[in-house]
């Protein structure tokens, strides 16, 4: 079956932790060795001991893939330990939730290269044996917030909309190049994982705060059947129609639906990744 996940090498980054870990777990159930790139090692060997506990396979490896030299390291030691990765799952972010005044240098460019660069990277080094061999699967996790600039998220909104430009880019070419390699990108309003903890939503009828068991089962499921977007909740889809308004009323929708609203009391892990 073609979306069968058993005995295939899958890597998730950020997998330690938050929606990553309990996709991690789901794919690992399902007969997938599971390869985690995470900085936390703690977390990092909770979550592939949970694995193994279970039955399952997974391993852990310590990597910032924010840096294009440790993710070129840390793809030489899987390809020898384990071989081809035929599903790469790009999924570690940062948020800061401040105002961009209030944002040192600092915690933007780290913004940038966890939710951006690291996406470029991995798939940089792992998307030319996927050419190779003719198969693979690229998945993206981005944001709504990728699609629409909210307040206190100026640098996340940037890095997500790049990291959802980068994907659709990446999408054409694999087609002009005719090869067998899928594009998933997944866009996501607020996950209650603990990342977002303290955010708030004005209409949880149309916008509501996910429940991250169920997120992380809609995602592996668009993963299955080679969905090449995923917008959740799916309210999220008029934002496309939404931009043909006039940007004075488009801005007046954001508002009134409390978007802008959403990030006045973050609060966050409180610096724990």
């Amino acid at each position: 079956m073609d979306n069968d996940f058993s005995n295939k090498n899958i890597v998730i980054t950020g997998g330690a932790s938050g929606i990553g870990r309990l996709m991690a777990k789901s794919l690992a159930a399902k007969g997938a060795n599971l390869i985690i790139l995470d900085i936390n090692q703690a977390n990092l060997d909770k979550v592939v001991g949970e694995i193994v506990d279970d039955g399952n396979n997974g391993h852990g490896y310590i990597c910032d893939v924010g840096n294009f030299s440790e993710v070129e390291e840390v793809k030489k030691k899987i390809s020898h330990e384990h071989g081809f990765v035929e599903v790469l799952i790009n999924n570690a972010g940062v948020i800061t939730g401040k105002y961009f005044l209030d944002l040192s240098p600092e915690e933007i460019e780290m913004t940038i290269r966890v939710n951006t660069l690291a996406g470029i990277w991995t798939t940089k080094v792992f998307l030319p044996e996927m050419i190779e061999k003719n198969r693979g699967h690229l998945v993206n996790i981005a944001s709504a917030a990728g699609l629409v600039g909210v307040a206190k998220m100026s640098d996340y909104s940037a890095s997500k909309f790049a990291h959802f430009g980068f994907d659709e880019a990446i999408r054409m070419e694999l087609k002009q190049m005719k090869k067998n390699i899928h594009t998933t990108v997944i866009t996501p309003y607020f996950i209650n994982t603990g990342m977002f903890d303290g955010v708030k939503t004005r209409f949880s009828f149309l916008l509501p705060i996910m429940d991250e068991k169920k997120a992380a089962a809609k995602i592996v499921k668009a993963i299955e059947k080679k969905k090449e977007r995923l917008m959740m909740p799916p309210m999220v889809y008029t934002l496309f129609p939404l931009r043909m308004l006039p940007v004075p009323i488009f801005d007046w929708v954001a508002n009134f639906m409390g978007i802008n609203d959403t990030m006045k009391n973050f609060v966050g892990r409180k610096g724990k990744q």
